[in-house]
């Protein structure tokens, strides 16, 4: 989904949120892809998940928000992609505007294919996932740690996934993220 439909959306004389217009795609040059997690106080509390991919920010918004216990499966629904500079938004959309409400940061680090750890394998293997419909990734944030799986819905219509946790070792059965507890906070009780 190109930026477009992202600043189409947008009036930037009302909103702090980056600008994408007139601007190449961002990117870091080296360590892992970047990702971020922001809890997103809009008409509906949900989070929106984001993943650096080829300079912009492929974006799902998830109602429940990510979890780490495998067996819960969580939605996850597409929508436009984000500017990478968004990886850093944090504040108040003004009423009026899409989106409008509170956005914080509430996870962000880096993230590396299931098979690739350097940036060009990995944005090349998530990029043939995401053509598929299915995504692997090992996430190395505060929160989020380890092997997730983003997996289109096939039989829905639209941009509907599924947020997955994978069982290893960063896994924690019952965990809830309205409790918004750390993991190692919910392990040690």
């Amino acid at each position: 989904m190109p930026l477009k439909d992202y600043d189409k959306k947008r009036d930037f004389s009302s909103t702090s949120e980056p600008d994408s217009r007139g601007k190449p795609p961002g990117t870091k040059k080296e360590g892992g892809l970047a990702f971020v997690v922001q809890k997103h106080y809009a008409s509906h509390l949900h989070y929106d998940f984001r993943l650096e991919l080829e300079g912009v920010l492929k974006s799902w918004a998830v109602p429940k928000g990510p979890n780490l216990d495998p067996a819960n499966k969580h939605l996850a629904v597409m929508v436009e992609d984000h500017p990478f500079d968004y990886k850093d938004f944090s504040g108040i959309i003004p009423e009026g505007n899409y989106g409008a409400g509170k956005v914080e940061i509430w996870d962000k680090g880096t993230y590396h294919s299931l098979n690739e750890e350097d940036r060009v394998g990995s944005e090349e293997e998530v990029k043939a996932g995401l053509e598929k419909g299915h995504i692997t990734i090992i996430m190395k944030g505060s929160r989020l740690n380890g092997e997730f799986a983003l997996i289109k819905l096939k039989k829905s219509r639209g941009n509907n996934w599924l947020l997955i946790k994978k069982n290893d070792e960063y896994a924690v059965r019952g965990w809830k993220i309205d409790s918004d507890k750390k993991p190692d906070d919910v392990k040690k009780n």
